[in-house]
């Protein structure tokens, strides 16, 4: 006999059959999201997701986005995380590359050029990260615009041969320096053999490096200062660098004790010439020959020491040698002949006889000490060279770097 299902059964039947193929439908999906390109377990728009992240290098500058008034001495740095630097093009106004270089761990770049006053730059930077991924780093910004720009000057000049007591002077005649600090920190003394010295500010235009003590013989001495884009305060910037190189000659030492009526030179320490001489008169302290360490500053085959204070104009004096601006020179004068040698009767000149005069004219150079003992009255400190007239110590306290 023949059995019918009921409809109940049939109803079971059907809902057991779509069970099973809703299961093997399950495990079908599974399957094949775990099999999928990237072996991450996530397919489609996960997938998506991940490859359009950002690169992870980062990279920077070392200035704040289109930044104003930037001195132009200042390096410019680019640098990144998370990857290396591939380019840097930093340019001037007319498209000109401004000098730099990547570090060797290609972490950074810096600039080795100067930049100009008052202009713009743009800058490219692209890096490599981590992730394989480039990163890109583009901007501008403005350097300032001085309200002036002084000139500087330095002293001695290039190859020029010096005494032991030659100090190095830097001087700045358009303008005071209200910055010093500044200023001195960016001066160098670079000698071939090892000499003690300091800077020192003689007045607000003018600072000067003098060794502790006098040169040794047959030094090679360069100067830098890189003033270029410094502040020197009041709105002031440094116009240019500058930079001399220059020799010390042979040690010669001048000594004139005015008591004794005559001038010494010394050679390295032995007495290599001595000059009878009238010094400045000793019962006058407004004629006296003053007591101090100078140096000789100028060199003239004729001189003009007419005085009309005294009385007397139009008088020429030959083989002058200036040791001090307050007056002081080392000089023929025939005319007091009767004196050289016998008593000090000068306005505070040391006279020697024209012969002798011409002999010590042709053996000085600039920047010679000569040693002034014996007088009534000190050399005062109002010249614009008074180096050797301080002790080491009050010459250490000038400088503005404390």
């Amino acid at each position: 006999m023949r059995s019918t299902a009921s409809p109940v059964r049939k109803r079971g039947l059907i809902g057991l059959l779509c069970l099973v193929l809703a299961l093997l439908a399950a495990c079908t999906s599974e399957t094949s999201g775990s099999g999928g390109p990237s072996g991450s377990g996530g397919g489609g728009a996960g997938g998506g997701g991940q490859s359009d992240a950002p690169p992870v290098a980062k990279l920077a500058v070392s200035l704040a986005a289109n930044a104003a008034d930037v001195p132009p001495g200042d390096p410019v740095k680019i640098t990144v995380t998370d990857g290396t630097i591939d380019t840097v093009d930093l340019l001037t106004p007319d498209g000109k590359a401004v000098k730099g270089a990547v570090a060797g761990d290609k972490l950074s770049w810096t600039s080795s050029e100067v930049l100009g006053y008052a202009k713009t730059y743009n800058y490219t930077a692209s890096a490599t990260g981590t992730d394989g991924k480039k990163a890109e780093l583009k901007g501008s910004f403005s350097t300032l615009k001085p309200a002036k720009t002084p000139r500087a000057t330095i002293n001695p000049a290039d190859n020029a041969t010096v005494g032991v007591g030659m100090p190095i002077s830097v001087k700045f005649p358009e303008g005071k320096v209200t910055d010093k600090a500044a200023v001195e920190k960016v001066l160098a003394v670079q000698t071939s053999t090892k000499v003690e010295g300091a800077w020192a500010w003689l007045n607000d235009q003018q600072v000067d490096w003098r060794p502790k003590e006098y040169w040794p013989a047959n030094t090679k001495v360069t100067v830098t200062a890189k003033l270029y884009g410094l502040a020197y305060g009041g709105g002031a910037y440094g116009k240019a660098d500058l930079s001399s190189t220059f020799t010390i000659g042979r040690n010669q030492v001048v000594k004139v004790n005015t008591p004794d009526h005559k001038m010494n030179v010394y050679r390295d320490g032995s007495l290599y010439a001595s000059y009878p001489s009238s010094n400045g008169a000793d019962d006058n302290p407004d004629r006296n020959t003053p007591n101090g360490t100078l140096i000789v500053m100028e060199k003239d085959p004729i001189g003009d020491f007419s005085n009309p204070k005294y009385g007397y104009t139009n008088v020429m004096k030959k083989w002058a040698v200036r040791i001090s601006n307050h007056g002081e020179f080392i000089h023929e004068n025939n005319d007091n002949r009767a004196n050289i040698g016998k008593a000090n009767t000068s306005h505070g000149c040391v006279n020697l006889l024209e012969a002798d005069a011409k002999a010590y004219f042709d053996s000085a150079l600039i920047g010679d000490p000569v040693e002034i003992t014996g007088s009534k009255a000190t050399m005062p400190t109002t010249s614009d060279v008074y180096d050797w007239l301080l002790s080491w110590g009050q010459w250490q306290k000038m400088s503005a770097i404390k």
